[in-house]
């Protein structure tokens, strides 16, 4: 990854890289974790909800997955997170690892895409605009009687809810051509 800059989280221009609602709404993200980058040692999973902001005085990510989910795994068993985000042109492979499952899918063939290892614990792809390389600090089970309006209980026929995950950005990974 020698296009790739890698930038303390302190350090990053983190307003120019993302932008806090297109990015993961109409861009989507994968959140990925693993010790490494064989086959069965990471998962990766397509979202489109999450944020971006400041929790504790720290730059952080924040991002929801159903325990259902086999990514989910990883994220509760690793101590990082990464968070990778993609061109328009890769919307597809973003398409396709949102809709398989890595219990049966080798994702990054199916999606075209090559998993690197960042550093130890972070797994992230060559092929990402950004990486980001997140600890978590604080998770939660999202509550049912916590929504003050019900109608987002429409968001869960199936009543899986999701578990919060708020990660501290400890760096990030840009490709040279993402800062303006």
């Amino acid at each position: 990854m020698a296009d790739t800059i890698a930038m303390e989280a302190a350090a990053a221009p983190l307003d120019e890289l993302l932008r806090p609602f297109s990015t993961i709404q109409k861009d989507w993200m994968l959140i990925t974790a693993g010790s490494g980058i064989g086959r069965s040692e990471w998962n990766t999973m397509t979202a489109s909800w999450g944020s971006f902001g400041t929790f504790w005085n720290r730059p952080c990510v924040t991002c929801v997955i159903r325990p259902s989910r086999h990514t989910f795994t990883f994220v509760e068993r690793e101590k990082l997170v990464t968070f990778s985000f993609f061109e328009p042109s890769f919307k597809h492979a973003l398409q396709v690892c949102g809709s398989t499952t890595g219990v049966t899918t080798d994702k990054a063939t199916a999606a075209s895409i090559t998993p690197v290892l960042l550093e130890p614990g972070a797994v992230g792809f060559a092929e990402s605009r950004v990486n980001l390389v997140c600890r978590k600090i604080y998770s939660s089970d999202v509550d049912p009687a916590g929504f003050a309006d019900e109608s987002f209980l429409e968001n869960y026929p199936q009543k899986d809810f999701h578990r919060m995950f708020v990660c501290e950005i400890i760096r990030a990974y840009a490709k040279k051509g993402s800062l303006k």
